[in-house]
């Protein structure tokens, strides 16, 4: 029988609560969702744009062993009072991180951060127990959470920390406390919070004070900002620095790259040991996350032969460059580029170039549609406006705009690529259809409110469904 992740005794230790009910119950999980909520499992009661404790009653009904809450009559089964149920949840994730022996890698950047996350977490399962964050569980929230998940026993385990303001991921990773930490790349996103890209270097950097003592700080080489991000992992508790990228003298050096709609290959020289490499993904920007996962696995100390190995093996993602062969309803096909997920303008331009980089069918040719790229701040119009120059190299035919923003694309556009405009996916949707010819290669790039993410998977699958806004 395999050990329990938490008894009522430990949670009640962990955080300091008042245990009402049973002192003799087990929980395999740990739950803030009613929907995705498992038998077993602690439900936590947060107080956010809901409050949790509305759907105590429904947890219970669902199976779960106890709730963790701030009122005593927040509903029936067993139940641990605390004073904060936020605070309570960081408390059970430290417990989780002071009782296991796990090597434990923090992931952040501007782009890339949950593409690398996945795939460090695939090559962690080939080499053993491995725990990681669940989808973009990258915030105040979702890190504690991913935490207190994390089963005694785990090997290694990957975290993920997203932020919105200076001082965030300073306190994310103090709470993880990592042995690696990992910076992907530094972008122009969250500009309209933190102002300029120097700003947001520095708030990536923050990843690095959370550092173990004997821990390993990890930046992107070839980043106009490394020697700053160098500059906050010489100043943490980090026994190590690796850089990674293209440039001469990088410990793990990117030697070759091609991608195409297949995926992508090449040659990656790590801390002298030259390998070979395959990925499902498409796209320039995987050069960087390549080098990003090979650092992170060599720092977690796993052999680089074994890394090549199971990257082989991971399919790319829906919604992260993903490249699909689609049949048309009246034959033919044409191949969907989906990096529908989110975007900023380094993210933006790269999926751009992986429409470049992939050859249309015959008669086909390569389709553009654009979505807004939020919390850009005043620079916002002449950041989409920029994308023109990139899609002109790219040798886009056609461009379709979605969104406010995308507006400033649309006017800068010279006028044989403008295929279409509308405010809303829902309206563009019908305009995109018509468009689609067979051999025709289509991207789709957008910030996730831009809602593309849904024309993605209408094209995707062919659905003729109606869609609703986000």
């Amino acid at each position: 029988m395999s050990e329990p992740l938490w008894t009522a005794k430990q949670v009640m230790a962990a955080t300091g609560g008042e245990l009402l009910g049973s002192t003799e119950w087990q929980a395999g999980g740990v739950s803030i969702d009613t929907r995705t909520l498992k038998p077993g499992d602690i439900f936590v009661a947060l107080k956010d744009v809901r409050d949790g404790h509305a759907f105590v009653p429904d947890a219970m009904a669902r199976g779960a062993s106890a709730a963790l809450v701030e009122r005593a009559d927040a509903g029936p089964g067993n139940l641990i009072k605390v004073s904060d149920t936020l605070g309570a949840l960081q408390a059970l994730g430290e417990a989780a991180r002071r009782r296991s022996s796990a090597v434990r890698v923090a992931v952040t950047g501007s782009v890339g951060k949950t593409s690398v996350k996945e795939a460090i977490a695939a090559v962690f399962r080939a080499a053993g127990s491995a725990h990681w964050s669940v989808a973009s569980y990258n915030n105040h929230w979702g890190v504690p959470l991913t935490l207190a998940r994390m089963p005694r026993a785990t090997e290694r385990g990957v975290f993920e920390m997203g932020m919105n303001h200076a001082g965030e991921i300073r306190e994310l990773s103090t709470m993880v406390r990592p042995h690696v930490a990992l910076i992907t790349r530094i972008a122009p996103a969250h500009l309209e919070n933190l102002g300029t890209v120097e700003a947001i270097a520095d708030a990536k950097g923050e990843i690095f004070e959370g550092l173990e003592t004997d821990g390993v700080a990890i930046y992107p080489a070839d980043d106009a900002h490394a020697e700053r991000l160098a500059r906050h992992a010489k100043h943490s508790s980090a026994a190590f620095m690796l850089e990674f990228g293209t440039k001469a003298g990088s410990a793990i050096r990117i030697e070759s790259f091609e991608t195409d709609a297949q995926g992508s290959r090449g040659m990656i020289d790590v801390l002298g040991v030259r390998v070979p490499f395959r990925l499902a993904a498409s796209g320039d920007h995987w050069a960087w996350n390549t080098g990003a996962i090979f650092a992170a696995a060599a720092a977690a100390g796993l052999d680089a032969r074994h890394v090549s190995e199971a990257l082989s093996a991971v399919d790319a993602e829906r919604g992260r460059g993903q490249a699909l062969d689609v049949e048309l309803p009246d034959g033919g096909r044409f191949t969907l580029l989906d990096d529908a997920y989110n975007a900023n303008p380094v993210s933006m331009r790269a999926a751009i170039s992986a429409l470049g980089a992939v050859e249309p069918g015959p008669g086909g040719r390569r389709i553009a549609i654009m979505g807004d790229m939020l919390e850009l701040g005043k620079t916002s119009p002449t950041l989409h406006a920029e994308l023109t120059g990139p899609l002109e190299d790219a040798r886009a035919d056609l461009v379709f705009c979605c969104g406010g923003l995308m507006r400033n694309l649309q006017d800068a556009l010279p006028a044989a690529m403008r295929a279409g405009y509308a405010h809303t996916a829902s309206d563009l949707l019908e305009l995109v259809k018509a468009a689609i010819k067979p051999g025709d290669v289509v991207l789709i790039k957008g910030s996730h409110g831009s809602g593309l993410h849904k024309i993605a998977s209408v094209l995707a699958d062919g659905s003729a469904f109606t869609l609703t806004e986000a």
